[in-house]
């Protein structure tokens, strides 16, 4: 085995020398044992790279039990191919993941299988015809343990295709309708070899058929090779709640695409570009349970809610202010004050050398050294604080569970907060759905996790948000030194809420001259609440009415530029 070692070494600067000399990539973990690879997270084949960290890592004892510890160059060179060209990182591997998952139906569970597949053809192809390796020797010499598998055959056949070999030669099936299979995937790998994401859904369809007949707790043993088949961690790339431009209609099987079948105009290219789709200048978003399972596909090792939580941020950080921008007012000159004495633990750069020698013309350091303190002017302008947010959603039954479809006041909510943290308020969060429960931070925080974690959760109780949490927070409690502004997301329930409360229309009363400002968004169609919303209004509360739930976020926006945007100015 000291051998093998020795000759995989050597064989890493040909790899890298394969896609470019200036490619960059740690050594390769060199596993001799089966034992040292699985402690990588490599197990079920022999060699992989993690996309988390770039590691390439093989698995020298199972290298050659499958009969190709011999070609070190090539399967070094293939791994470095995921680094460089397909998929390249973790964010490009969850968009093929999700245009795979949208030719797959109800086989959703193969997608990191497909996609390996796909990607190592697109490696394998440009190595074999570009670099001169033999990765088709490669193929020639793993044996799976089930030849029969339509799936390996229908793979192996679409490699004698695209190297013109003969049928049968890297054990690709003869089945006649399998081989016309063969000829789409080979023509597929050619046409989107430079746009391969447009690719993805399209394989995916072509491989369907095959998937069906394919167990799941064989996959491993059917498929010798799967090198891209490991999770990321508790990692999450940005940029996935869009949709990709052609993701939703590239789920094609590839008969039906005239850039593969030749029938075409010979014009430009008919597919989608890579891009964000749109629908009437929209862009295009997934909902959250898509996103979820895009999540768990891709191998994220992060529990549903924060999954979640992370969604519903990046949905709204475009929608945020600006970072505040800090003008500090005129000061003048700094005003030398009093000595103090310098320790030895202090910075050298503070000793006032005169000063020191003034108190004694020998110098003791952390005995006769004396620092000088400075002091300021007043500025010219009176500080800004910014106000700190109260943000209390209805969660009734009416409201729909964030973790299934997107919620409005949820993704509102997560804008008005994220932009009170920017300018460094503090925020509270409670959801209500009473009579029932309710679910709120601990106080006014400003930890992003936190507060995300109880905006995205789901109570589905009651009817409307309890007054109860106002009276408990600013009535009852101890009067806050800072200020704060009080913002209620509801429906016309909330007016049932507050005559059914004991003294209801009091309790917001007092607690909106406690906090010091309060709005009340609520969602109305009709005008049966205007009596209501008139006696809320006299009582100093701000009353926003929306029609539709997505008019929340255009509120949002403007509430947050209102509150946040100009605080520190």
């Amino acid at each position: 085995m000291t051998s093998v070692l020795e000759d995989w070494k050597a064989a890493w600067p040909a790899a890298i020398e394969a896609w470019s000399r200036f490619t960059k990539l740690s050594e390769p973990r060199l596993c001799e044992h089966s034992a040292q690879a699985r402690a990588e997270g490599l197990d079920g084949s022999f060699a992989m790279i993690r996309l988390t960290d770039h590691a390439v890592v093989i698995d020298l004892e199972a290298a050659a039990a499958h009969g190709v510890a011999g070609f070190a160059t090539e399967i070094l060179a293939h791994e470095i191919g995921h680094h460089v060209f397909a998929p390249g990182d973790l964010r490009d591997q969850a968009r093929l993941l999700a245009r795979i998952r949208r030719g797959l139906a109800d086989r959703v569970q193969h997608a990191p299988l497909v996609a390996n597949l796909y990607t190592d053809l697109l490696i394998n192809d440009r190595l074999q015809r570009s670099t001169g390796l033999n990765l088709a020797g490669v193929y020639a010499a793993l044996t799976p343990e089930a030849q029969a598998a339509d799936l390996w055959r229908l793979y192996l056949a679409i490699y004698e295709e695209l190297w013109r070999r003969p049928a049968g030669s890297l054990g690709g099936g003869d089945a006649e309708a399998l081989r016309a299979d063969a000829r789409l995937g080979a023509r597929l790998i050619r046409v989107y070899a430079r746009s391969w994401l447009d690719g993805a859904g399209r394989f995916a369809c072509l491989l369907l058929p095959y998937l069906e007949k394919l167990p799941e707790t064989k996959r491993r043993r059917l498929i010798p090779w799967l090198d891209g088949d490991n999770g990321a961690g508790d990692e999450i790339p940005d940029g996935l709640a869009d949709l990709d431009e052609g993701e939703a209609d590239g789920a094609i099987h590839p008969i039906e695409d005239p850039r593969i079948t030749g029938l075409d105009d010979g014009g430009e290219e008919s597919g989608p570009a890579r891009g964000r789709a749109t629908v009437g200048g929209i862009k295009g978003h997934r909902e959250p349970r898509d996103y979820v399972e895009l999540m768990k596909s891709l191998g994220v090792s992060l529990d549903e809610k924060a999954i979640v939580a992370r969604y519903y941020r990046e949905r709204a950080i475009p929608h945020l202010v600006p970072f505040p921008v800090r003008t500090f007012s005129q000061s003048s000159d700094p005003q030398p004050e009093g000595l103090l004495p310098w320790d030895a633990g202090h910075p050298v750069h503070r000793i006032d050398w005169p000063g020191s020698l003034t108190r004694s013309p020998v110098v003791i350091p952390g005995v006769t050294t004396v620092e000088r303190t400075y002091g300021s002017t007043p500025g010219q302008e009176r500080a800004r604080v910014p106000l700190d947010c109260y943000i209390g959603i209805d969660c009734s039954g009416s409201m729909g569970n964030p973790a299934c479809h997107l919620s409005y006041p949820v993704l509102a909510g997560a804008v008005i907060a994220l932009s009170a943290r920017r300018a460094r308020a503090q925020v509270m969060v409670c959801l209500s759905g009473e009579p029932g429960t309710y679910s709120q931070t601990d106080g006014f925080i400003r930890d992003e996790s936190a507060i995300l974690a109880t905006l995205t959760g789901y109570l589905g109780t009651g009817y409307a948000f309890g007054v109860g949490r106002l009276d408990e927070t600013f009535v009852q409690a101890p009067k806050r030194e800072r200020p704060a502004h009080l913002l209620v997301v509801s429906d016309g329930d909330l007016f049932a809420m507050l005559d059914e409360y004991r003294d209801g229309w009091g309790v917001a009363a007092r607690a909106l001259e406690a906090a010091g400002g309060g709005t009340c968004v609520l969602q109305i169609a009709s005008h049966r609440y205007d009596a209501g919303m008139g006696r809320l209004r006299g009582l100093g509360w701000e009353v926003h009415t929306v029609c539709d739930e997505a008019d929340l976020l255009d509120f949002a926006r403007a509430f947050s530029r209102r509150l946040y945007a100009e605080v520190r100015r």
